[in-house]
This record gives structure tokens, C-alpha cells and sequence, in this order.
């Protein structure tokens, strides 16, 4: 009897391995799939040509059943044994990524899990040094904008040579700044005066800076044909700056004791203040030739209908596209937008300005044709759908003109 249950205690201890070997988890047994393994030699660097807030991440796909892998999350960390807070996502059979939108010059752990189909995550793979992400000398995401750049200085810098050289720079004839010479000399023949208005902005306004290059025109045919111009401001500087403007048309039409600084004054600041004062001096002197150079608002609408009933021919140049509409509809001759800023360089005709004026068009028609692929591609890339391989295709192009050729 002894002897039987020495051999059956035997047979018992011998066999228990080999159940427990056989047995399957408790994941398996429950229904439940284990959870996937981590990736392997997670190495962690910093991006070459960026400004500063990327870093590049690689890393070994888990060896153990590796097409149960759907993707990896990515977690970002001050300390390998602080808090980590997600940073993005690699798609199945990724072995690196780019974590993006980092803070420039902070020390940053990383940690990577993969996560299967069944939505389980693996334990995480973690650096185990800090990674400093550091703005480079060259950022390569701007280096198609750098190409857009260079092709649109190359240009400019091409035309000035081109007009310094002698050569005909053909620029198309403006009516707005052809009828200067009209305006002023119908108040010279009525013996009356032009109205100079060089908007209600200051100095800082490069609308008032090109309304003064106008006014230069202006005042040296006044000087010419002996008419008289009135320029009231509604900034002190503006007043200073219209004055030695005028001065100096005057002194390079060869009439320098024609001129008058006190016809060039300061009203107010306050927009409708200035306003009232024009509006009741246009009515009291009725100016032959009404110009309105600058950046304007809600008081170009007073302005040009006051104009009109007066019977003044009225050239108008403003960049504001919430007024163009009144200019348009009460003055006779408008400059719209580019027009405008035109104006210096096709009044002087120096070869300096035209070439710039010129060099300026191909940089448009850059901006023009990438604007034209872009609507096409994100048009197309609208009516295939993000489903389709194409148009998930054509949306990235449309992204990269966005963000890496046009801005």
C-alpha cells in the first residue's frame, strides 16, 4: 500500500509541468487576445533643418505577431518617470514618425506602445535620454518658398537692370493718373482750386506715403499751369509731409515763389470732425478737381457725394476694398488697389521704380498659377473624396502648395 502511493505521489509530481506547460493563459482561456508586444530600440533625435519644435523618432516593429499591429501612439514626457501626454500617431508598419508643435529648447522623454486590432496597448518602449529639440540656421519646410523668393528678387533685380539699361519697360496706361493733367487744368481754366485729400491715416500707413507720391504729380502741374492746391490733413505729420512735397514740386517745376505752405494745413484728428470741415469748405469754394488719395472709411461716401453735387472731377486711389464701391460710383476715374501703390513708378518713370514694377508681375503670376493648381487639385480632390487613394493623394498636394510653396 505504501509502495502505491509512493508511485502514484511520483507519477503526480512528474506529470504537473507539463499541464501547467499546456495550459493557456488567462487571456486565451477567457476568449481575451494578449496584449501585443512593445516596439523595440526606441531612439529619439532632433530634426534636422526645422525651427525648433520637431523631433524624429525610430524604432523595431515587435517581432511577436506583428500583423496585429493597427498603429502606434506616441507619447511625449519632461521625465522618463513623470506624466507623458499624447503626441501623435504612426500608422501600421511605421518604424519612425515626426513629433511636431514642440516647445523650443525643452528637454523631452518619449514614449512608444503599440496597439493592435482588437484596440489592446502594449507596454510602452521609452528613451532613455532627454531630446532637446533646436532651431537649425535653414528650415527646409520654406524651401520651395525660399525658391518662390528667389525666382521674385531674381526678377526685380533683373527689370532694373533692364530700365537702367535703356530698354523700353512697357507698363499699361493708368486713366486715373492720365486725367491729372485734365483735372488740373479744367480748375485752372475755371479759376478755381484742386482739393488734395491724402486720406485720414498717418505716416505709418503706407496708403498715405503713395497718396503723397501722387500728390507730388499734382502740385507740380498746379505749378505749371499756375493753379492753386489745398491739402488740409487730419495728421500733423502728414501736414509736415505734404508740405515739403509740395514744396519740392514746385521747386523742380521752376516756381519755387509760387509756393504756399499755408494752403497745406492740419484740421483735427477725429475722423467726422475732419470730415464736416471739407465738406462745408467744398461747399462754400466749389474746388474744380477733387483728389482722394489714402486710406479711407466710412467718410469716402460723404466725400465723393459732396464731389458730385459740387459738378468737380474727382480722381480717387484708395486700397480699402470696403470703399472702392462709393469711389467708384461718385468720382470719375478710380485707382483700384495695385494701381494705386503703382502710381510713383509710373508718374517718375525712373528705372529703379518701373523695374520693381515689373519684377513685382512675375512674383504675381507665381502666386496666380499656384493658386489655380491648388483650387483645381483641392477641386478634384473634393469630388473623389477622401476614400480614394487619389483624392487622399491630391488633398496632400493641396496641403503642400498651402503650407510650404504659397505661405
Amino acid at each position: 500500500m505504501k509502495l502505491s502511493l509512493a508511485i502514484l505521489v511520483l507519477l503526480t509530481v512528474a506529470w504537473t509541468p507539463v499541464v501547467l506547460a499546456q495550459a493557456p493563459p488567462p487571456e486565451q482561456a477567457a476568449g481575451i487576445a494578449p496584449a501585443p508586444e512593445p516596439p523595440t530600440g526606441l531612439t529619439a533625435q532632433d530634426h534636422g533643418w526645422d525651427d525648433g519644435t520637431k523631433v524624429d523618432l525610430s524604432w523595431t516593429a515587435p517581432a511577436v505577431a506583428p500583423v496585429r499591429i493597427k498603429k502606434y501612439n506616441i507619447y511625449a514626457g519632461e521625465s522618463a518617470e513623470g506624466e507623458f501626454s499624447p503626441a501623435g500617431e504612426a500608422e501600421h508598419g511605421a518604424t519612425h514618425a515626426v513629433v511636431e508643435k514642440l516647445v523650443r529648447g525643452k528637454p523631452y522623454f518619449f514614449r512608444v506602445t503599440a496597439v493592435d486590432t482588437a484596440g489592446a496597448e502594449s507596454p510602452p518602449a521609452v528613451t532613455t535620454a532627454a531630446v532637446v529639440p533646436t532651431r537649425q540656421w535653414f528650415d527646409g519646410d520654406r524651401f520651395y518658398l525660399f525658391i518662390v523668393i528667389f525666382i521674385f528678387c531674381g526678377s526685380v533685380i533683373y527689370w532694373i537692370y533692364h530700365a537702367r539699361a535703356g530698354r523700353e519697360v512697357k507698363v499699361r496706361k493708368i486713366a486715373g493718373l492720365e486725367a491729372v493733367d485734365e483735372a488740373v487744368g479744367r480748375a485752372t481754366e475755371m479759376g478755381r482750386s484742386c482739393l488734395f485729400i491724402a486720406g485720414i491715416q498717418d505716416m505709418n500707413d503706407i496708403q498715405t506715403i503713395a497718396g503723397l507720391s501722387i500728390l507730388s504729380r499734382v502740385s507740380k502741374v498746379a505749378a505749371e499751369f499756375d493753379a492753386k492746391v489745398e491739402v488740409p490733413t487730419s495728421r500733423s505729420l502728414v501736414m509736415t509731409a505734404a508740405r515739403e512735397t509740395v514744396q519740392a514740386a514746385y521747386l523742380s517745376a521752376g516756381r519755387p515763389e509760387a509756393y504756399n505752405q499755408d494752403l497745406i494745413y492740419y484740421v483735427t484728428d477725429e475722423q467726422f470732425g475732419f470730415v464736416a470741415y471739407i465738406q462745408g469748405m467744398m461747399s462754400r469754394e466749389k474746388p474744380a478737381a477733387c483728389f482722394y488719395m489714402g486710406a479711407f472709411f466710412a467718410e469716402s461716401l460723404i466725400l465723393a457725394e459732396m464731389g458730385n453735387t459740387i459738378g468737380a472731377i474727382q480722381v480717387a486711389g484708395t486700397a480699402m476694398p470696403a470703399q472702392l464701391p462709393f469711389f467708384v460710383a461718385a468720382c470719375d476715374y478710380t485707382l483700384i488697389g495695385e494701381e494705386f501703390f503703382a502710381a510713383s513708378a509710373y508718374l517718375s518713370g525712373e528705372p529703379d521704380q518701373l523695374g520693381s514694377l515689373k519684377g513685382q508681375d512675375v512674383g504675381k503670376i507665381i502666386v496666380a498659377v499656384g493658386i489655380v493648381i491648388g483650387v483645381i487639385l483641392a477641386t478634384l480632390a473634393n469630388i473623389l473624396g477622401p476614400q480614394s487613394g487619389m483624392g487622399e493623394s491630391l488633398q496632400h498636394a493641396v496641403d503642400f502648395l498651402r503650407n510650404q510653396v504659397l505661405t
